[in-house]
This record gives structure tokens, sequence and C-alpha cells, in this order.
């Protein structure tokens, strides 16, 4: 499906998820007879009626069943089948984490693993439903890729990205319904490659998931102050790009990570880990969450808690810059 301006503007209502389960799911299963859907529990919630109405016989539901879900996902994997696997982040990231390791990750097995409700978008229903490890946990698992996309549209891209490669993908859907527009026109996505949103000379923002809109908004906001930031959305955060980072890190001397995540072990982590391999590297700040959790409440109000509101970005970067 072409990516329009019509297609944008639906996506945007559809959030990540609903654009995914309703147009990437879709498009997929009209070109591939060897697919098949797993969900625990939440093909509604998903927005994976369509699917489910139109390919009955490729749609697997198998309850509240996180980890019984990835062993049947290999398995089925195993027998050539391309396998879609979805539930909420928190339960695939946290309570499923062996079976992926065992049987997705140590077999390269072609399942590409949907994460829902990443982030705090969960907000009022606490830690228990909130995923803010599971970038942490996805990407120390070798052969496996892990995609943040910041809008619905990315997130269409990033879903096909996924099906065209082989081995096991981890795709984190963070935004609901009425998700922010990044992309307000069709771009090149290409897994490994981050995308430079914003020129800037101040400060260089690397952001992911709906922290981009966040940090173009904050960026925004600084410009008033006579702040000039570039962004960057890194929706792969494995593969690091390497090579743009290595660029990004010679014209800045202030590097700012933001994510809807803990800052240790997340995307923030990943740039730095690589920096640290480099003579003569900028400074980092690192802003997400900050080894803590927090009170339940709205999910901007917790941002704001956390500092990745883009108030609170702005405010940060002003203060590191001493502006």
């Amino acid at each position: 499906m072409k990516v329009t301006n019509g297609n944008i503007r639906a996506w945007e209502r559809l959030g990540q998820k609903g654009t995914v389960f309703n147009y990437g799911l879709m498009d997929l299963a009209a070109q591939n007879e060897d697919i098949r859907v797993l969900c625990a529990d939440l093909s509604y919630l998903s927005g994976m009626d369509k699917f489910i109405r139109k390919y009955p016989e490729k749609f697997l539901q198998v309850g509240i069943a996180e980890q019984n879900m990835m062993g049947i996902a290999a398995g089925l994997a195993m027998e050539g089948e391309l396998v879609i696997a979805s539930t909420y982040c928190s339960f695939i990231a946290v309570r499923s984490l062996e079976q992926i390791r065992q049987n997705l990750s140590n077999t390269r097995a072609n399942v590409k693993i949907i994460g829902t409700f990443a982030g705090v978008v969960s907000a009022k229903s606490g830690v228990s439903h909130w995923a803010t490890e599971d970038l942490a946990f996805m990407r120390a698992l070798p052969n496996l890729t892990v995609l943040s996309p910041a809008d619905s549209t990315e997130a269409y891209k990033a879903f096909n990205a996924a099906c065209e490669i082989e081995g096991p993908v981890y795709i984190r859907l963070s935004g609901s319904a009425n998700c922010p527009i990044v992309y307000e026109s069709d771009y090149d996505f290409e897994i490994g490659k981050l995308v430079k949103l914003k020129e800037g000379t101040s400060a260089a923002i690397l952001s992911t998931g709906l922290m981009v809109k966040e940090s173009l908004l904050a960026a925004e906001l600084l410009k008033e102050k006579g702040i000039d930031c570039a962004v960057y959305d890194v929706h792969t955060i494995k593969p690091l790009d390497r090579e743009s980072l290595r660029e990004i890190f010679s014209k800045f001397s202030l590097i700012v990570t933001v994510e809807e995540h803990n800052i240790v072990g997340g995307m923030g982590s990943a740039v730095a880990e690589f920096k640290a391999t480099l003579d003569n590297t900028p400074r980092q700040v690192f802003l997400g969450f900050n080894d803590c959790f927090t009170e339940a409440g709205s999910q901007k109000y917790i941002w704001s808690l956390a500092g990745i509101s883009h108030e609170e970005i702005a405010k940060r970067i002003s203060k590191e810059l001493e502006i």
C-alpha cells in the first residue's frame, strides 16, 4: 500500500497497533499464504478483528498464556511459516523472556514479535502493564532485531520491513489511538538507518518511539531561546546505525538521548556503549525513567514526572547548555 496523506491521517487516528493490524497485517496476508498470527487474549484490543474475519484459518488465540504462545510461534516458524505473535510489551518482554531467548533468539526463528502498549501508554493500569525495561531485555538477545517506530506511518513501514527479513524481530508499538504524526509524507525507511528530522548546531537529540515527537516539540521551545537542536529518529535500537552516530558525535559537543524507557539498558545505553569505543566523543545526557517506577496517572503526567515531556526535555537541555 502506498503511503499517502489520506492514509497518514487515517493511521494517526488508529494509532500504531491499529495501523499495523488493520493495514500492515492485511496487506501481508494477501501476499503471503504462509503467514500465521498468534495473540494472547488481546485480538480485539489490538484491532485484529478484520484479519480474523477474513483469515480465520491463519489465526490462533492462545489466551493468557504468553510463554506458551512463544513456544507455538517457534514451532510454526520451524515448519516454514512466517509467524506474527503479539500481546502487551510488558508480558512479552518479562513473562516470556526465557521462551524468546531459548526458542526464538537461539534458533533464529522467523517470528515477528509485536509488543503493544509499550512505555506507559497503559498509564493508569500501573507498573504491571508498563513496559519500561523491554528494550534492555530484547537488545541483549543475540540474533534479534529491535525496532521502535515514532508514529503510525513508521509502525507500518517497520512492520513491512521486519517481515521482509529472515529471523526474529521485536517491534515496540508505543502509541494508542490518535498517535501524533511525525512523518507528514512518505520517506525512506531502512532497518538500521536512523532518520535526521531537524538540522541544528547546539546539541543533537536522539529519540525513539513517541519521544521523537516530544523531542521535536522541545526543539521548537528551545529555538525560542536561541538554542538550535538537531533531532534524530532512532527507530532501530538493534542494529544501531553506527556510521551515522560517528558523524553525529563528530559534529556535536552534547548528545541527548530520550526514550520512554528506563535509562538503564535502553536506547541511550546502546548509544553510550558504542560511543565508549571511540576517542574524543561528546558528553551525553540520558533522559528517560531514572531507574525507578513512578506513581500511576495519565501518560503525559507520568512523562512529566520522568522528565520526558517536551517541556521537561527543553528545560533539561537549556540547563545543560546553561542558557
